[in-house]
């Protein structure tokens, strides 16, 4: 009978717990450029787009072994199984037990000094079932399924996060290996120089302080050496953890940051990213798991209907046990209704809205801090590079200034200061482009990371991580 009514039953407030989210919604991107939207939206497979073998493979490696992503598979793995535990209470619960007792009792002061020993042999089926008539386990168990679906999401975030990250540090590799290699050949051009002065001064044409002050030159770009090779090898120990091997046994072959490729990406319209970035959908989901908890929390208040039901058989005989004589029943109904339980149900109800309020408001700083990270790294990539175009042709200025000034010296027609001048200025000038090539192609993983990672070829957005099917957001 429990079974039978029980569906018809339960979850009757189920749906009523829905804030207002008041979105502050842009039509358009500020810094976006005009156009097709769609035209070069990025790819799941965006790293791709800089044309750098070894850059794919460490994806890869770290979609495949980083450690945060399994600490996150294994969160999900904890949230699928909270979901079977809340739903239990919807299923009735059904025990089964056996006996057998053997009794002896005293002989001492019976009648005749005589005593007899009987036995009782039992089975029986007990079930269970409360019913939930106000939606109170339903939309407990409703929690635990949209926080299990934030632990996706949560997977989502981590996955494109550690992939940002290791294009990041691939492309620290290489702006360090940049600056090593800009920085050596610095020196050697310094050291030449000096060589050209040290002959001035043998023939009486330099000073003392000329041939000190190129020797401070040649030490200074010496010693620059050792912090940029700090800087590169412990970026590649950094990215050895993000693709879960032990640093002593990875290397990183590497190469230049002029000769990686940016894809030209652009943001599509602000509300996809309502779908796209796994951030958001965490919120979101972590919101709706929030509005149940505030019903399961109100039902609570309510009575509560337990169904008991007891079946079996009983009989001093073994033999006789299962004979229709020995079978028996219990049927018990009860009601509880909570009168004073020193406001704890209205505490928990206080506190299950403070927690829809806090998420709340997260979802709301979620979908604003998305619209702000693709704004800052539209521009950030933007003016990087234009200032990488600008910054090329300083070092080319600088290069030919530098030239000329090392020509003049040799015929020995040019002031020294003046050559000092122009080598400062071109070392100056190439290390400020590699660290414009870094920022620029920064700028351009955090657009992809500020887009949600990437777009399938028909639009629909999926994330880096699964290519389950989106869900529409919170309403």
């Amino acid at each position: 009978m429990a079974l039978a009514i029980a569906p018809g039953l339960s979850g009757c407030i189920i749906g009523t717990e829905r804030p207002e989210l008041s979105l502050d919604m842009p039509v358009a991107y500020r810094a976006a450029s005009k156009g097709d939207a769609d035209a070069a939206v990025p790819m799941l497979d965006w790293w791709r787009g800089f044309r750098s073998g070894e850059l794919t493979s460490l994806m890869d490696a770290a979609q495949l072994h980083n450690l945060d992503i399994a600490v996150a598979i294994a969160e999900i793995v904890q949230a699928d199984a909270q979901v079977g535990v809340s739903g239990a209470p919807l299923l009735p619960q059904v025990t089964g037990a056996a006996s057998a007792e053997q009794n002896h009792p005293s002989s001492l002061g019976t009648t005749g000094g005589g005593s007899s020993t009987f036995n009782t042999f039992s089975t029986s089926l007990t079930a269970s079932y409360m019913l939930d008539f106000w939606g109170k386990n339903r939309a407990t168990l409703y929690a635990a399924e949209e926080n299990a679906t934030a632990s996706r999401y949560n997977r989502e975030v981590v996955t494109l996060t550690t992939v940002v990250t290791v294009a990041n540090t691939y492309f620290q590799i290489l702006a360090a290996q940049d600056q090593v290699r800009v920085t050596r050949e610095n020196l050697a051009a310094a050291e030449r120089i000096l060589g050209l002065i040290k002959n001035q001064f043998n023939a009486g044409t330099a000073s003392q302080l000329d041939v000190s002050q190129q020797e401070a030159l040649v030490a200074t770009e010496r010693a620059a050496i050792p912090p940029l090779e700090v800087t590169r090898d412990q970026n590649i120990a950094a990215l050895a953890l993000l693709v879960g091997k032990a640093p002593a046994n990875f290397a990183v072959h590497g190469g230049s940051t002029s000769r990686i490729a940016v894809p030209r990406v652009t943001p599509g319209l602000p509300s996809e990213l309502l779908y796209q970035r796994p951030d958001i959908r965490q919120a979101e989901a972590q919101l709706a798991a929030s509005n149940f908890s505030v019903e399961s929390a109100r039902a609570a208040f309510f009575p509560q209907i337990q169904l008991t039901g007891q079946t079996g058989f009983q009989s001093t005989a073994l033999a006789s046990l299962f004979t229709p004589g020995a079978w028996f029943y219990t049927l018990t109904a009860s009601l509880t209704q909570p009168i004073f339980d020193g406001f704890l149900l209205e505490s928990q109800l206080k506190q299950a809205k403070g927690v829809q309020l806090q998420n709340l408001q997260a979802y709301r700083k979620a979908v604003l801090s998305a619209f702000a990270d693709v704004e800052k790294a539209l521009i950030a990539l933007q003016k990087f590079t234009l200032q990488e175009r600008l910054q090329s042709e300083v070092v080319a200025a600088s290069q030919k200034a530098f030239d000329v000034a090392e020509k003049q010296l040799r015929g020995g027609t040019i002031n020294l200061i003046t050559v000092l001048q122009a080598q400062q200025t071109l070392f100056t000038a190439q290390n400020n482009l590699v660290q414009v090539r870094l920022s620029k192609l920064l700028a351009a993983t955090s657009l992809f990371q500020a887009l949600g990672g990437g777009w399938t070829p028909s639009g629909t957005l999926v994330s880096v991580a699964s290519g389950d099917a989106p869900t529409a957001p919170v309403r």
